[in-house]
Parts: structure tokens; sequence; C-alpha cells
């Protein structure tokens, strides 16, 4: 008779990250703590604000922040969880807050408690596009990259709600963050989103800070920003400065011409240019002058016989180039 294996156990938040007692934590000074590098996610402002530093002014901090210490900086430390407590302390005049220090936290699993500290204290529809891109594609990687995080998940979720937690508004509503997210489906489940949804956001974290911030701003549509975000790093770095020039808009016709053009790998700044300034639309062809001959006897006065053509070229090129910036400059001054 064979024996039966016994399954792995789950590990839970103390063998995983080793986060401790609350009664344990350690009071650390105000100007000794960093927010998270490239924290995703807003602060709390106005009456939000106001709510939270009154409870902390009634109450104090009841919940201590989640830190490690900064891997430079000795003494020093970066905040996983508490980035509003720690500026609702600065603002009144709280110089130490109380800390669980946690070691040997690698950047994936860092980020992991940064979005699921924020996803416990706030209603999911709460976040912004950038936000919501962020947790989605992070529950997705920790699936990946370690299985299930339920225990993990769960315990961070008691220490957010152990005693009195500071509330910044009493009708707001928190998301349940227990549930197994071992598939896309479940995470559309989890987060009330159509799995295609859940597919469309992982793409939208691919799209570069300029740009998820004209999504987050509704300069961009969400559609028409998923497109986009199949363009390399470099085309998207092109297409922020040129909607920045001009104002340009991105529907969704554009967005579909820019992404099938990159993945053609036929996408350059010009056509980029015309693509926008509506030129050039998916299924056309790229706009050019017209092929041109120069007849010898225009060119034969400025250049010797044994000048090479590439050196015409150039200088040519050169010609036109302080010809046309010239041309500008004049037409600025006539219209002042």
């Amino acid at each position: 008779m064979s024996m039966k294996k016994n399954k792995p156990r789950l590990k839970n938040i103390d063998e995983m990250f080793g986060i401790e007692d609350l009664k344990s934590s350690d009071l650390i000074p105000v100007n000794n703590l960093l927010p998270f590098k490239n924290h995703p996610f807003n602060l709390y402002d106005g009456e939000r604000f106001e709510n939270m530093a009154d409870s902390i002014k009634a109450n104090g901090i009841i919940v201590p922040i989640i830190v490690r210490p900064h891997n430079l900086m000795p003494n020093i430390y970066e905040i996983l969880s508490g980035h509003n407590r720690v500026e609702a302390a600065k603002f009144l005049g709280i110089e130490n807050v109380p800390a669980v220090i946690k070691t040997d936290i690698d950047d994936d699993d860092a980020l992991l408690i940064v979005t699921e500290t924020n996803l416990a204290q706030r209603s999911f529809a709460e976040f912004k596009h950038s936000e919501k891109a962020v947790i989605i594609k992070t529950h997705m990687n920790a699936v990946k990259k370690q299985g299930k995080r339920n225990d993990l998940i769960n315990e961070i979720n008691k220490l957010l709600n152990t005693d009195k937690p500071h509330k910044t508004d009493k009708n707001e509503t928190c998301a349940k963050i227990g549930t197994s997210l071992k598939s896309r489906d479940k995470t559309a489940e989890k987060f009330g989103l159509d799995p295609k949804n859940i597919s469309r956001y992982i793409r939208l974290a691919e799209l570069n800070a300029a740009l998820l911030s004209k999504v987050d701003n509704k300069q961009i549509a969400f559609n028409p920003a998923v497109s986009i975000s199949y363009l390399t790093p470099d085309e998207q770095t092109e297409l922020n400065r040129l909607i920045e020039a001009n104002k340009y808009k991105v529907d969704m016709k554009k967005a579909e011409a820019l992404r099938e053009y990159s993945e053609n790998k036929k996408l350059t700044d010009e056509i980029i240019y015309q693509i926008l300034s509506g030129a050039l639309s998916k299924g056309t062809s790229p706009q050019s002058p017209p092929a041109l001959k120069i007849r010898h006897k225009v060119y034969s006065k400025f250049f010797s016989p044994d000048t090479k053509q590439k050196e015409m070229e150039a200088i040519i090129e050169q010609a036109l180039t302080e010809y046309f910036a010239n041309h500008q400059k004049q037409e600025g001054e006539e219209s002042v």
C-alpha cells in the first residue's frame, strides 16, 4: 500500500515575511522614513486626510506602519504600509511613529504588501486606472511566482483591522482580499470585473508613467490606452512628446493604427506624427513628399566637378535646414 504524501502547508505571514505581533512594534522618527520607491497610489487629501488626522490626534496611531530597512542608508526605512499615517503624523507634529520593521523583503513581496494594504482600506472602485493596473498586475505576478497567498493576504487584513483602525469615512467600504487568486477569472470575480478587463488592466500597466497619467486624467480613454500599451518604450516616449507638444487626441482609430505599425516594426517618429495629426490612418500608406530630381544646371554652379554625391547631399540638407529655420523665425516675428 502506497503511503499518502502530506501536502505542503501554506506558510503563514510570520513564516513568509516575519510580521510579528503588533505589540512588538518599534518607534521610528518620521524623519527616518522614506516613501516606497515608485509608490503607485495617491495619498489622501482634503476631507479624507483631515478625518485621518483627527482620528490620530484623538487616539494616536493604533495600527503600526510596516517598513523595511533601506538597502543603502543606515537607520533609514522604506514605508510599505502607512504612507497616509506618516503624512498625518508630520502634519500633527508627531515625531515618532510605531512601526513593524521587516527585513529580507524583496521588491516583489514589498509591492504586494503595498498594494494589499491599500486595497484593504479603500474600495477597488475608488482607485484610478493606473492604480488598478498596479493592483491587478501585482496579484497576478504573485500567483505566478509563489502560488496561493491567501494566508499572507488574510494576515495583512487582520493587521489593518486590529482594534480601531483609522477610518476616513464611516461609509467607506473595503474590498475583501482573502479570495483565491488562481486564475484570471478568479481575479476578475474578486475585483468585480469582466475577465477581459483583467487582461486589459495588465496591458495598461505596460504604459509609461506620463501616458498613464493621461489615462487617469481622461486625456486618453481606457480602450485606446490599452492599444497603445503595445508600443515600445521609445515609441511611447515619442507619442507622449507629440501629444504634449501639439495637444493631439488619441482615439480608438489612431490607437489601433499606432499598434499595427508598431507590431509590424514600421512605427517611425514621422509615422507617429502623421497618425496623430490625421494625415495617416490605419490601412493607408505613409505620406511623403514626391520624388525630386534636381536638374544639373541648378546645382552645377554651386559644386565643382570633383565633388562627391554624398558631400553634395549633406550640403543641400544643411542649406534647406537653415532656410526653413530662418523662414519660421521670420514668420514668428511678423505675427508678433
